[in-house]
């Protein structure tokens, strides 16, 4: 435990927040977010989107169900650094098994509580994500310019490649429960635990691989050896931009018609494989009480988002691409940003958000049972129908 040891936070426009570490003593250095939601902490530590981040909780109160061993959402937390407000003293649930300051200090995450995270979130949303270092016991006592030099100098996020730094490095298979329907091959840009598990409950065997696998390894995922039945790209950190390679394995899946369906990160290359650009949000979306519109049905759902960059577009506009036509299918209800492509000409589509739902509303649960229609043959264009609302999983019956 690492209570009232003294620390402090560095913006790199020079603001500072003082406060106490919370978890491991030292220092480090990121950009710095903020997430919006009020539960389900372990699952965004453990988020591989963000890798090089320094979270700032919104909720004032984090900490207070512990930690347990089954809500990780991959091997290890991947935040940068952790921001919160009041810690809670004693962990109270039945499923904890140890404190939230002991997990972090156990992976060596810096963090820092006794923080005005409201006056931090008004400040990063006036001015914009932006560097941060957060630095705790000998660290936070050198000179303030010193702190300063050292939060510039880390790396920006933009033209980032960093999918490579969180994704499997061998592939794996999640069996589907019950009769094998379909098979998919889902590249792993940072994807979490649930994504494949919610394939998984709809019969659908996931050959989950690298970031760097090739066309060839992709179209041979499927059984035996076999072309999948589908494609599946995840969500996952960096800058799409600098996603070279898998924009063009992506393009290599367009061109053969294979079923493709893309979250967060996928969208985004979705999007640049398509032909549009894709921008850095000034301070992003993050959290779990994100409200989209589904173009197409008018309906909106409550949905999970990480997110610092986005595909450029406006709702409802359709382009002309290499590819056919492609529109934009979903927008959020906060600014208008673009949440979601659909392909009218070849088997495509792809959300901004996570509608795994780890943590997070079930609202867009049946996103995964489009992408079954989708491989059943049903066009793209028609994946638009009245009972798309509901989630057939067993949890949300």
């Amino acid at each position: 435990m690492s209570a009232r040891v003294p620390a402090v936070l560095v913006l790199e426009d020079g603001r500072t927040f003082r406060g106490e570490a919370y978890g491991r003593v030292g220092e480090t250095v990121g950009e710095a977010v903020f997430s919006t939601g009020m539960t389900g902490y372990q699952e965004t530590l453990t988020d591989p989107s963000y890798h090089r981040q320094v979270v700032v909780m919104t909720a004032p109160h984090v900490g207070n169900t512990g930690y347990n061993d089954e809500d990780q959402e991959s091997s290890r937390i991947w935040v940068a650094g952790y921001v919160v407000r009041d810690p809670a003293r004693v962990p109270s649930s039945w499923r904890s098994r140890r404190t939230l300051a002991e997990e972090l200090d156990a992976q060596g995450v810096v963090g820092i509580s006794g923080v005005d995270t409201r006056a931090l979130t008004r400040h990063l949303r006036e001015r914009g994500a932006m560097r941060v270092g957060v630095f705790s016991g000998p660290a936070a006592a050198r000179g303030g310019a010193e702190l300063l030099e050292a939060v510039r100098s880390a790396p920006a996020m933009e033209g980032t490649d960093l999918a490579s730094l969180v994704s499997t490095p061998q592939p794996y298979v999640v069996p589907a429960v019950g009769e094998r329907r379909f098979s998919v091959a889902a590249v792993d840009l940072g994807i979490k635990s649930m994504t494949p598990q919610r394939l998984a409950e709809r019969g659908i065997e996931v050959t989950v691989l690298p970031s760097t696998a090739s066309l060839e390894q992709v179209l041979a995922a499927g059984p035996d050896g076999s072309a999948p039945d589908g494609v599946f790209f995840s969500n996952g950190p960096g800058d799409p931009a600098a996603a070279t390679h898998e924009i063009e394995v992506l393009q290599g899946v367009l061109e053969r018609r294979i079923p493709f369906f893309g979250i967060c990160y996928g969208n985004q290359l979705l999007g640049r494989a398509l032909g549009y650009g894709t921008y850095k949000l000034k301070y992003g979306h993050r959290g779990i009480n994100q409200p989209v519109m589904d173009l197409a049905t008018r309906k909106v759902e409550v949905t999970a988002h990480n997110h610092g960059f986005a595909v450029d577009g406006r709702a409802g506009e359709v382009r002309d691409t290499p590819y056919g036509r492609a529109e934009v299918s979903h927008v959020g209800l906060n600014d208008g940003v673009v949440e979601g492509l659909r392909c009218l000409d070849v088997p495509a589509f792809s959300v901004q958000y996570h509608p795994e739902a780890a943590a997070g509303p079930h609202d867009a649960g049946y996103l995964f049972d489009r992408f079954v229609d989708l491989m059943g043959g049903t066009p793209a264009a028609e994946l638009v129908d009245a009972t798309g609302a509901t989630d057939t999983t067993e949890e949300n019956a």
